[in-house]
């Protein structure tokens, strides 16, 4: 979905030669900081090809315009959260981790945030059947620790995980709050660092390690 009015081209033939899986990667990079910084409808095709260094029929031609670009981004953002938390990794870890992405893949986190801002339903929302298959996992491992007496009766598992999640994405979402109560600066390593830690002790200490006590 290109904002041209012209017409489409397919890319030279020497274009495509031109190492095409390199040339995805590149294009893939710089959507992913297009849409970190600005989310799904404020990116701009032209931007993207502009970071990447390629024309914006390269784009069309690749990944068949804006939609399909998102997608593939998307893809690539569910492959990461799997290989953060793989099967087995403690709740208190898995936490830390996604709050660590602020310092290892802050794009990733800020598209997050920004889906949320720009959240209509779930009709317009790619990524809402794969984070829901994704999110329910953490969901059921919450209802188990329940049913284990590890958590209050009481205790809605879906709302807490939103609420932790929240707090991992905080040094992203909520920088501003950071500076004045925590007197740092938020996108420093060693504050980001700290804070993953601080949400890791936070899940233990209601008991979401799965360990006896």
């Amino acid at each position: 979905m290109s904002p041209s009015s012209s017409p489409r081209r397919s890319p030279k033939p020497q274009e495509r030669q031109r190492d095409p899986e390199r040339t995805r990667k590149r294009i893939l990079d710089a959507a992913s900081a297009e849409f970190g910084a600005h989310g799904y409808a404020g990116a701009r095709i032209s931007a993207i090809a502009a970071r990447a260094g390629v024309n914006v029929q390269l784009i069309s031609y690749y990944f068949d315009g804006k939609e399909g670009l998102y997608e593939a981004v998307s893809q690539q953002w569910q492959q990461r959260r799997r290989e953060l938390a793989p099967p087995g990794t403690p709740l208190p870890e898995q936490l830390r981790r996604y709050a660590m992405e602020a310092l290892h893949n802050p794009e990733g986190t800020r598209l997050l945030a920004w889906n949320g801002l720009q959240y209509t339903g779930p009709e317009d929302d790619p990524d809402h059947a794969p984070r829901t298959r994704m999110l329910a996992e953490s969901v059921d491992e919450l209802r188990a620790l329940q049913a284990a007496g590890r958590l209050p009766a009481d205790v809605d598992p879906a709302s807490l995980l939103v609420m932790l999640m929240a707090a991992a994405m905080a040094t992203t979402t909520l920088p501003h709050v950071i500076e004045g109560v925590c007197g740092a600066d938020p996108t420093s390593p060693e504050f980001i660092a700290h804070f993953a830690d601080q949400v890791a002790v936070l899940a233990r200490l209601i008991g979401l390690d799965g360990s006896e006590q």
